[in-house]
């Protein structure tokens, strides 16, 4: 199977987190797509995302959560790339049964995402995400989460770097009911 990592982080040389997971998938072989590198002025070239998209049978969309949301660069490249008659739509069938994961790192501790009535889950505010994979026609798997990431440095962040390996070189990785 293979995977590619689509990277939206606006400045990654200064990123702690995405920078060490973003690493550690290239040194295990993983193809990495620094989306800022790429479109410094923001002037996506949509034919170009597209055919990586094409040519891969899993889609990580790996970025840090901002506002409870992405950078903004994942959401233009959402609003071009994925484009109605080829992701969508009666003949946009592109993406079908091809997976999608997200990997998102918000700055807070995991226990600050529960549903408590002021806050939700990390899965609850990746909704948009499911959403959008339930439209493409894409397997939306289980999000790989990077909690705290504001707070992960050294032996704890190698680890999250190895699970997040881990989780790439799954075969099988659970696909996210639409209730959990």
């Amino acid at each position: 199977m293979k995977t590619t990592i689509f990277l939206f982080h606006p400045d990654l040389k200064n990123s702690t987190v995405n920078q060490a997971l973003a690493q550690a998938a290239k040194e295990a072989g993983f193809e990495v797509r620094d989306l800022y590198s790429l479109y410094p002025d923001e002037k996506i070239d949509v034919k170009a995302e597209q055919a990586a998209l094409e040519g891969t049978d899993r889609i990580v969309l790996q970025f840090p959560m901002y506002w409870y949301s992405c950078p903004p660069l994942l959401k233009k490249w959402e609003d071009l790339v994925l484009e109605h008659g080829w992701a969508y739509g009666s003949t946009g069938t592109a993406l079908h049964g091809k997976e999608l994961l997200i990997a998102v790192s918000p700055g807070a501790p995991a226990d600050n995402y529960h549903h408590d009535g002021q806050n939700y889950p990390v899965t609850d505010l990746l909704r948009p995400f499911q959403a959008t994979s339930n439209l493409i026609g894409t397997k939306y798997l289980k999000p790989f989460i990077t909690a705290g990431a504001t707070y992960l440095t050294g032996s704890d962040l190698d680890k999250q770097a190895q699970k997040y390996v881990a989780c790439l070189q799954e075969e099988d990785i659970p696909v996210l009911g639409a209730y959990e």
